[in-house]
């Protein structure tokens, strides 16, 4: 993150300057007036292609610059249309078509078409592109061959233009939760004649996602992106229901100290935070719970093992390490924020399904398996590192394991804290022994949580493998009854926990404060609101 030690002073400074003077108009009462939003959005983005980002905070900011062929109601994110003014399915669930809409437009005044889609498609499961995300259109007949390589030609692929505003998808298998999928950035799509300007429709960290090159087709087009500072994206003039948009701007801020975002919210530098300091929780939970909000999220917090590292190649140590932590007493002692213990990675009730499997806190089970490992209470076991990116919450949780681990175990873990795009470089590189993680789901289906791990999946960043693992996997995918489906799951879910190339910790909440002016900003799983439907109300 460029010049963010400067940012954050200088926010911290601002923050002072404008409690001290109260009678100045501060930025949210300003924003309030002329429904300008502004958004703590925890750290710098690493890049604005919806086609090779995989962080939440990109995708913050994505969502309001650009549109699938779906878009989401904001208080239960239920598919509503989009790009696509409607859609047709065929009787056996495979074929999707799509009327889109004549008056969609992008930023420049292009209209938006069918073959965008394709382009965007094809662009995305270009091998040489290495999107981390490609696997999430496997789903389209042939879009896998396509991206391993075992087909040159994209018409292979069962994506067709039947005319400038139609668009027919064919799928493999019928996929039940598909529509909620297309809200993903993964299916957004981007303008060909920007990404060709500026090199070939393979070529990644091309400068059209930024500022003056950016072309998208969302209700709010890129106005400015000051590194370590802010995002400001404004309100576009040729998307499609601008008529029913309220908001001006939004302006995201990358504030990667929790407290001074706490702080800057107290002084009216903010609308919404990214998140809440854990110290702050039960002070906002007695004196201004109106402002604190702790919703229920589809997500998991655990930490990565490289498997491909010794000695976190041996399954009995990475047990070890997942058996010597106490989940219940982090959640209680250390979050706060009413997070609950994780002993399995798929998070509960996910569209019906929660696992059997457990990887339990047994401090003497692990203590035997590192001694079977060959280091009997700790003994010669070599000094591996932790590596978190920054944040006060992320370092006491790493702080509490390491403890853990020192008790039960008798190993010592260093602690490494890295900024967001460092700590992404890392861990996408496998540059690291132990990393913290989090998966929030895409959509609402086991399956988001669980095909990220097959052999060689772009989020596979723990490096594991097994192939039984992939063929439960695959065979869900083409399993349409859902009860043998989710069998598929909690078998391969109990494979996952067996050989710990992860370690859950707990299961997420959403955790943030809101101004009483925002409106339109429902809870939800996934903690998503289309900012199209948001307004400020003085």
């Amino acid at each position: 993150m460029k010049n963010t030690s400067f940012a954050l002073l200088g926010f911290a400074l601002l923050a002072l300057t404008v409690t001290a003077c109260a009678r100045r108009e501060t930025p949210v009462q300003a924003g309030n007036r002329d429904q300008i939003l502004h958004i703590g959005n925890l750290s710098e983005p690493q890049d604005l292609d919806p086609h090779t980002i995989t962080g939440v905070q990109e995708h913050h900011v994505l969502f309001a610059l650009l549109e699938g062929l779906v878009t989401e109601d904001p208080k239960d994110l239920h598919p509503t249309p989009g790009v696509a003014e409607r859609w047709t399915v065929s009787d056996d669930g495979c074929v999707y078509t799509f009327f889109l809409r004549p008056d969609s437009r992008w930023s420049n005044g292009d209209p938006v078409t069918a073959a965008d889609f394709l382009f965007s498609f094809q662009r995305i499961l270009s091998p040489n592109l290495g999107a981390p995300y490609a696997y999430m259109l496997f789903v389209i007949k042939g879009a896998e061959a396509f991206n391993r390589g075992e087909a040159q030609d994209f018409a292979t692929v069962g994506a067709r233009a039947i005319d400038p505003h139609t668009l027919e998808i064919t799928l493999t298998a019928p996929v039940p939760y598909f529509l909620t999928t297309l809200n993903h950035h993964s299916w957004y799509p981007v303008h060909p004649p920007t990404i060709l300007k500026f090199g070939a429709i393979d070529q990644i960290g091309l400068p059209w996602t930024k500022a003056g090159n950016f072309v998208g087709n969302g209700p709010f087009t890129l106005q400015s992106w000051a590194p370590g500072d802010k995002i400001v994206v404004r309100k576009s003039s040729n998307y499609w229901d601008r008529a029913n948009i309220r908001l001006n701007e939004i302006h995201f801020y990358a504030i990667g100290d929790n407290n001074i975002e706490e702080r800057s919210f107290r002084a009216g530098q903010l609308h919404v935070t990214g998140t809440v300091p854990i110290d702050r929780i039960a002070y906002y939970q007695k004196e201004h719970p109106e402002l604190l909000r702790l919703d229920p999220y589809l997500g998991t917090y655990y930490y990565l093992l490289n498997t491909t590292r010794p000695p976190l190649n041996d399954v009995r140590v990475r047990r070890a390490l997942a058996m010597a932590v106490d989940r219940a007493r982090l959640v209680r002692y250390v979050t706060l924020g009413g997070e609950t213990p994780a002993f399995n990675f798929t998070t509960p009730d996910t569209a019906g399904y929660t696992s059997r499997a457990r990887l339990p806190f047994e401090p003497k089970t692990a203590q035997q398996l590192l001694a079977e490992a060959g280091f009997p209470g700790g003994q010669n076991f070599p000094k591996l590192e932790l590596l978190y990116n920054t944040s006060d919450a992320h370092g006491r949780i790493a702080q509490a394991i390491q403890q853990m681990w020192k008790e039960t175990l008798g190993i010592e873990v260093q602690l490494v804290n890295m900024e967001w795009k460092v700590y992404m470089a890392q861990t996408d590189q496998h540059k690291y022994d132990i990393a913290r993680a989090g998966w929030i789901g895409d959509y609402a289906d086991p399956n988001t949580f669980l095909d990220m791990w097959v052999t060689g999946g772009g989020n596979n960043r723990a490096v594991w493998s097994n192939p039984e693992y992939d063929r439960l996997i695959a065979e869900a995918a083409r399993t349409r009854d859902t009860t043998a489906r989710f069998e598929c799951f909690q078998r391969a879910e109990q494979l996952l926990m067996d050989e710990a190339p992860i370690l859950p910790l707990y299961f997420y909440k959403s955790k943030s404060l809101v101004a009483p002016s925002v409106r339109g900003w429902y809870p939800n799983l996934l903690d998503r609101h289309p900012y199209n439907r948001v307004y400020l109300e003085p």
